[in-house]
């Protein structure tokens, strides 16, 4: 592989933090990265994990699409990190089942292969639904544990060089001429301040990416959008549950090792440093998973949390679920700041996609002719993280 002079610095150590540190890496660039926390502790390390195979935003296809293609690539790439139990879209009431002519034709369209099976079928696959449900769809759903497959991201682009330096976090910029000429980090492990001098910075903070981009002068339409999820003490399924109709609060439950998530809520703040949960939305999602499947009502809660996405959006939006869920690449040099762009919104499955594109932008930005191999080589195991 090619080495080049350039040096690349991405800010946030998330799924999309790291995806793309191991595209760049992976042509040829030096690459750091640098988290305020450690791996995974901001939104990333916080979903419910479920591999989407795009049939919960059916109601845009291209999204739809491009979500399931990435799962299909995942699978591909890293089948080590991944559950493929499948999903099923349960009808539980009448408007449900008005819903499910609109789901199969958009799936169609989508080209996401999906199954009608049999109230009888349905719940001999998972006896915990609701006998009550009237109608079922199988759809290529998987889950996973966010953190490995972050740490996978992240040992792939160590074995091309990357550097990660955790507990790490952006404090200021040093701008010059339109351009950043100075970065600086405080290592709250050492407790120093220092000053990097990449040829790009790359804002890869999610939630955050705005509170980032201020330190620079500049902003990033981004809507925290908050949601609630509840851990309950037992798994209650296989497949991942998911509500036959728009998407709407704890309409999903995913399954893994011995619990089961529901979730989830959504609505917009300010500050995602300032989130908590809930109690009424803890409620919600016991009310609304049981509609799904009765047992949820029974069983202890074991944990309840909360993860912000970064959403698109200046509008009037509050909810959350009014906003795009593709992704936006932001070139900062629109804004008098030429070497700094952010990206913001897409979802936890599309992350390696995200990183391509933002690849993408930035060897055309360097003058670099060097396409993306991500979606070809077999990522790393994620213990090759930590040696």
């Amino acid at each position: 592989m090619e080495r080049r002079d350039k040096e690349i610095l991405v800010i946030g150590g998330g799924v999309t933090g790291a995806a793309i540190a191991y595209d760049l890496a992976l042509r040829g660039f030096k690459v750091q990265v640098v988290e305020r926390g450690s791996l995974g502790a901001g939104t990333s390390g916080r979903t419910h994990g479920l591999l989407h195979s795009g049939c919960r935003y059916i109601a845009d296809v291209e999204v739809a699409r491009e979500c399931y293609e990435e799962n299909v690539i995942l699978r591909r790439i890293a089948p080590f990190l991944f559950e493929k139990n499948g999903g099923l879209f349960i009808a539980i009431t009448e408007d449900d089942l008005k819903y499910k002519d609109f789901f199969l034709k958009q799936c169609e369209r989508a080209r996401i292969p999906v199954r009608e099976v049999s109230r009888e079928e349905a719940l001999r696959l998972e006896p915990n639904l609701n006998p009550e449900l009237k109608a079922a769809v199988e759809v290529p759903d998987g889950t996973f544990d966010p953190l490995k497959v972050i740490l996978s991201f992240a040992a792939s682009a160590k074995k091309y060089g990357a550097e990660f330096r955790p507990y790490n976090e952006v404090v200021g910029f040093r701008v010059s001429d339109g351009r950043i000429v100075g970065v600086r980090v405080l290592d709250k492990v050492r407790a120093r301040e220092y000053e990097l001098t990449p040829d790009f910075i790359i804002n890869a903070t999610g939630a955050w990416a705005d509170k980032v981009a201020r330190l620079a002068g500049v902003r990033v339409p981004v809507k925290p959008s908050p949601g609630v999820m509840v851990a309950l003490d037992g798994r209650i399924g296989y497949m991942v549950f998911n509500r036959l109709n728009k998407p709407g609060d704890g309409d999903i439950i995913v399954h893994h090792r011995g619990t089961s998530v529901v979730g989830t809520t959504s609505w917009v703040v300010e500050d995602p440093d300032i989130v908590r949960a809930p109690q009424d939305h803890v409620e919600l999602m016991i009310k609304r998973g049981s509609e799904l499947a009765p047992i949820v009502s029974k069983l202890r809660v074991k944990a309840v949390y909360v993860s912000s996405r970064p959403l698109i959006g200046e509008g009037a939006a509050t909810t959350g679920r009014e906003v795009s869920r593709s992704f936006a690449i932001l070139d900062h040099s629109r804004d008098g700041v030429e070497n700094f762009a952010s990206i913001i919104g897409g979802k936890f499955t599309t992350a390696r996609l995200m990183a391509e594109k933002m690849g993408d932008f930035v060897a055309e930005r360097l003058g670099v002719s060097v396409r993306s191999k991500t979606s070809e080589l077999p990522m790393s195991p994620y213990w090759l993280y930590f040696e």
